[in-house]
């Protein structure tokens, strides 16, 4: 799996996660995941979670690090297992620095603030995952914690790599994995 750190600033508003938007603006053709910091505003209109639309919660953070990931050939469930996958990485790298986080399905949370949004859908040939960790929560429509006002942490590209890093390691390691064994 290719990754990327972009760093230009992008507003993310939902509409980037999209069948090969990072193929057709970064040139990364296949499995990919890449992570960017800016604004997030999502309104209803681009709301991918259904849940989230007929409970009118728009999301929005003032900065945000944001992965998107494009998986080719995996359905929707599977799709999901590797967002949690991405979510339970971001845990471990966390709590390796020493933050209390708490998991509750695909969200973290710190001191009882939501630290995480994230989304898992199919396109008609990928499955596409948007997972945003709030670096400054401030505008947030609900108790949000964020890297950099609540954690102290800084070295926002620094953690982003890492976290890429681990998950394309582990999701390359899972394919070849599937190659070594016998079927009976």
């Amino acid at each position: 799996m290719k990754t990327l750190f972009i760093d230009d600033q992008i507003k993310y508003e939902g509409w980037q996660l999209s069948p090969h938007w990072i193929y057709k603006n970064f040139k990364l053709q296949g499995d990919a995941i890449v992570a960017f910091t800016g604004e997030c505003e999502v309104k209803l209109g681009e709301m991918v979670d259904i849940e989230d639309v007929i409970n009118n919660e728009p999301i929005y953070s003032k900065n945000m690090l944001s992965f998107i990931t494009e998986q080719f050939n995996v359905n929707l469930v599977e799709g999901v297992l590797r967002q949690r996958l991405l979510i339970c990485i971001i845990k471990e790298v966390l709590e390796k620095r020493g933050v209390k986080v708490e998991r509750f399905g695909d969200d973290l949370y710190v001191n009882c603030k939501k630290l995480t949004v994230s989304i898992a859908t199919k396109s008609l040939t990928s499955v596409l995952i948007h997972t945003g960790i709030n670096i400054n929560p401030a505008g947030a429509p609900i108790k949000a914690a964020g890297l950099e006002t609540d954690l102290g942490i800084t070295d926002v590209k620094e953690f982003a790599k890492e976290i890429m890093q681990k998950y394309s390691a582990e999701i390359d390691d899972i394919i070849l994995a599937s190659t070594k064994v016998r079927g009976v």
